[in-house]
């Protein structure tokens, strides 16, 4: 058994160096997570050399805070090489995203996790003779994020986690937390939870990893709307990491580039492997790696594998899915919709991102998704 789990980890470390190649894991140096940059000259002109611009136009987006830096990036490269052509993407979280798409506001929603029957029902209004589907296109994953004087390498597991963001566990020092951390310097203060006030899909994320690992501590259904006991909310992303920089004694999630931006440490998570898996786009890579297309009829959403033990993978992880009509778009966007998306899954597009702590969509998947936005209608 050990020699099977020794060479399925080789091989997904293989997989993931070729994923995150050329992935630069440096931290962001601003804190602003709306900066419309490319990341440099170079990653600028290497992006552009990708896009086949369609007509010119206004293409409006809206949902997912997790791939909002990712869209930053793609839309100001976008619009540098397409004259004309806008690519406006107001954040507010996958469910309004989700919301706002199937009230026919917008040309696509950023989702952080795949649509639900009932969504998809709802779409058929909007998408005339056709409906929404799932595409995924920004790869990434899940930090718990604390701040906590003289404890730089804490480290959690599913159970310890779950209890905490459930009020199970309200002291920093408890036995629970000093046994997976020997010798730091665990202070006898009250434990500050904050999560997401909005529906998110980073929230359904990190409940489908406390579902899979928490061993029953957590109860509640992976769900996009909070169900723990306790803590204080914040909106977005972008509201939960202000949070946590700012009160001592603190945990929550965000997406790792946010972690980056604001500088804000990173909890390891024990999995059962050899050792605690730090929150890397590395290690996330390796499980992403593994996921499979689970949609059907069309449409590409996938099943991650939140409960994995193999070496060097973070287990919480996400991908984020642009939804749009398969057939019924709007004429006046059509064009324009299948530009951007046919620019945002190419490799140089998943590239740019890389800085940001993104992970490049596996080619297998991103070569479903790029055939997938060819037959969009």
């Amino acid at each position: 058994m050990k020699l099977q789990r020794n060479g399925r980890s080789k091989a997904l470390a293989i997989g993931a160096m070729a994923l995150v190649s050329s992935l630069s894991l440096a931290a962001c140096g601003s804190d602003n997570n709306t900066n419309t940059t490319s990341g440099g000259s170079n990653g600028s002109s290497a992006a552009a050399a990708a896009i086949n611009c369609g007509k010119a136009g206004t293409l409006l987006g809206a949902g997912s805070t997790a791939q909002a830096p990712a869209i930053d990036v793609w839309k100001t490269n976008f619009g540098s090489s397409c004259s004309g052509t806008t690519v406006n993407y107001s954040g507010g979280g996958s469910g309004a995203g989700v919301q706002q798409f199937n009230q026919g506001k917008v040309a696509f929603a950023g989702s952080d996790f795949a649509l639900k029957p009932a969504d998809v029902d709802a779409s058929k209004a909007v998408c005339t003779g056709g409906k929404a589907i799932d595409l995924p296109m920004v790869a990434g994953l899940v930090s718990l994020v604390y701040n906590v004087d003289n404890v730089d390498n804490l480290v959690l597991d599913g159970p310890t986690a779950a209890k905490i963001f459930d009020s199970q566990i309200t002291k920093w020092n408890d036995p629970a937390i000093a046994a997976l951390n020997p010798g730091a310097k665990l202070p006898d203060a009250e434990i500050q939870t904050f999560h997401r006030s909005d529906d998110s899909g980073t929230t359904f994320n990190l409940t489908s990893y406390f579902g899979k690992t928490s061993g029953g501590a957590w109860s509640a259904e992976p769900s996009k709307a909070w169900k723990g006991k306790g803590g204080q909310s914040a909106n977005g992303s972008a509201g939960v990491s202000a949070q946590i920089k700012q009160v001592k004694n603190s945990i929550g999630y965000a997406e790792l580039s946010y972690a980056q931006t604001n500088n804000l440490k990173s909890a390891k998570i024990a999995t059962g492997a050899a050792q605690p898996v730090e929150a890397t786009a590395a290690n996330a890579a390796n499980t992403i790696a593994s996921s499979t297309v689970s949609g059907t009829d069309g449409d590409l959403a996938l099943t991650l594998d939140y409960g994995t033990k193999a070496d060097n993978a973070y287990p919480i992880v996400l991908v984020t899915y642009e939804i749009a009509c398969d057939k019924g778009n709007k004429a006046e966007t059509l064009d324009t919709l299948k530009s951007f998306l046919t620019y945002t899954i190419s490799d140089a597009a998943q590239k740019s991102i890389g800085d940001k702590g993104y992970v490049p969509m596996p080619a297998a998947i991103g070569d479903k998704v790029k055939a997938a936005v060819g037959t969009l209608a």
